[in-house]
């Protein structure tokens, strides 16, 4: 418990991609108050032709009630 999903352009490498998700992890760890242990964090790359419609529309449009920090940008 927790598991965060972080998707993103390709193109950063994997050692990038390992920090940023070694300090997502450890903020949160630190937050929330939990074991190193119960976190994990993925990362997945999606193309930008299909952000619009794989990530956009049905996760940040379309669940707008669940987004604590919202987007200034509209790709549809």
């Amino acid at each position: 418990m927790p598991h965060i999903n972080v998707k993103m352009y390709p193109g950063r490498d994997i050692t990038l991609k390992q920090k940023l998700a070694d300090e997502i992890a450890r903020v949160t760890c630190q937050t929330l108050e939990c074991s190193i242990d119960a976190v994990s964090v993925a990362v997945e790359e999606i193309a930008p032709e299909k952000w619009g419609e794989a990530v956009f529309k049905p996760e940040i449009s379309q669940k707008e009630e669940t987004l604590l920090v919202k987007p200034n940008y509209n790709p549809l």
